[in-house]
């Protein structure tokens, strides 16, 4: 083991995870212990801390600081129409099946900072279905949430998303959907009007509401089995029958008992619940 991986032990980790439960109603506890001292350690470091003791007093005494914490520890690493493929599908198969039904009601779990939010915003509107559809977009970390909200990202990514749209399936001139703001592209107001932004703790926080579609993608990688158990269970409660679940490229229902009630939509890993 490296000389930095030993600057905090498995034990500090604990006691760290055990103090968020307890100051902030943060429960960690069934993340990937290897993944989050990884995160804690690289936080650690750069932050130049002196001692454990003195950041565990920082964290649980610096609201400002416990923030940070968070925002680092938490994986924000997302893109527009991120797998083309998976959108074609959303595209294709999945939204089109949904446009039959009165309303769409869709949670996004996990949503980082809005940006896949927006595709799918995107996406409904060219079927005509954002009128009637709202999308719930929910992340344990409040912070990213703001800058989801502002729906404002760097200009410099705009050609790679540009190429994402056109594999997804989009047609129109992708630029249509953004002003660029100096070195900012704004997202248009329509786009967001039927997004709601709030924080939830797939961990900790209950069902609230009842959906059609479901995503969750490269989210439960950082759980262990346990917690990725609870979560799917979640999920299944707050699923209507044939409502739609979409994971990651790395991530199955096949391992859950639920997987009997559900039948894989061919390609991706999106499941329709039949049970």
């Amino acid at each position: 083991m490296s000389q930095e991986l030993s600057v905090i032990t498995d034990e500090q980790v604990e006691i760290l995870l055990a103090d968020l439960l307890e100051h902030y109603g943060y429960d960690f506890t069934g993340y990937s212990k290897a993944s989050i001292k990884r995160r804690i350690l690289r936080l650690y470091s750069l932050d130049k801390q002196v001692s454990f003791a003195e950041f565990r007093y920082t964290i649980n005494n610096d609201t400002t600081y416990f923030k940070r914490f968070v925002e680092q520890i938490t994986v924000n690493v997302t893109e527009m129409f991120r797998d083309p493929g998976f959108f074609k599908t959303l595209r294709d198969v999945v939204l089109p099946k949904l446009g039959t039904y009165p309303f769409i009601r869709i949670w996004l779990a996990g949503c980082s900072t809005g940006e896949e939010a927006y595709s799918i915003s995107i996406i409904l509107k060219e079927l005509n279905l954002l009128h009637k559809s709202l999308i719930y977009a929910t992340d344990l970390n409040p912070v990213v949430l703001e800058k989801a909200a502002q729906g404002m990202f760097a200009m410099s990514q705009m050609k790679q998303y540009s190429e994402n749209y056109i594999l997804s399936g989009g047609a129109k001139d992708f630029s249509s959907y953004y002003t660029a703001n100096y070195s900012l592209a704004k997202f248009s107001e329509d786009l967001k009007s039927r997004l709601i932004f709030s924080t939830h703790n797939l961990v900790s926080d209950h069902s609230f509401n009842e959906f059609q579609l479901i995503l969750c993608r490269n989210v439960l990688i950082y759980f262990d089995r346990d917690l990725q158990h609870k979560v799917l269970n979640l999920f299944d409660e707050s699923l209507e029958g044939l409502g739609y679940l979409a994971l990651g490229s790395k991530e199955t229902l096949d391992f859950s008992p639920l997987s009997k009630n559900y039948k894989r939509v061919p390609a991706e890993k999106i499941w329709r619940k039949v049970g």
